[in-house]
Order: structure tokens, then sequence, then C-alpha cells
């Protein structure tokens, strides 16, 4: 389902694409916040981050282009999906990502 959309993102990436995704890396005390800038890489990390991520965006972590497009944010694969990735999505995914944390 979501895998077609993943394939052609390395067509759509430029080398400055992914480079304002990264962020400093919380303290072990403070909870991660995750937002649409997250980058996919740090989300996937958790495990149980990793699970909304795949209860969400179906094959997006499986996906053969995962090394390529880890460090971008979700916003960042949504902007370069050409819609395939909606912004509904995006924000559900991102929601669930914030509910996770505030356990």
């Amino acid at each position: 389902m979501r895998i077609a959309l993943f394939a052609a993102i390395p067509l759509l990436l430029s080398p400055a694409f992914g480079q304002g995704a990264q962020q400093a890396a919380p303290n072990a005390a403070t909870p991660i916040a995750y937002t649409e800038n997250t980058p996919v890489e740090k989300i996937a990390a958790n495990p149980d981050a990793a699970a909304v991520v795949k209860k969400d965006l179906p094959g997006l972590l499986e996906d053969s282009n995962y090394g390529i497009f880890k460090t971008m944010s979700l916003k960042q694969l949504q902007a370069a999906s050409g819609g395939e990735l909606s912004q509904n999505d995006v924000d559900k995914c991102v929601a669930d990502l914030q509910a996770l944390a505030a356990h």
C-alpha cells in the first residue's frame, strides 16, 4: 500500500532536504516529545513509537529505501510524497506519538 510511495522518494530528495531535521538528543530525564519535525530514525529508535508508526503508516519502517529517508521528518516525507502521504496521516501519527510520550 504505502511501499510504492516510498520507492519514489530517492528521486525527490535534494542534498539539503534532510539536513534541517537533526535535533539535539534529549537527556534521560526528559520524555521525548515527538512532532512532525522529528526524524523518522529517532522515532523508530523507540520500540513503542515504532509500533505507532507501523500502525498509522504501514510499510514506512520496512521500506527498502528506509536508509535513504530515515533522517527526514514526517513533514518532509509528506511534502516529498506527491500527495500519497496525507497531512491527515501525519497528523494522526504525530497525535498518537504525542499521546505515547505523555504516558
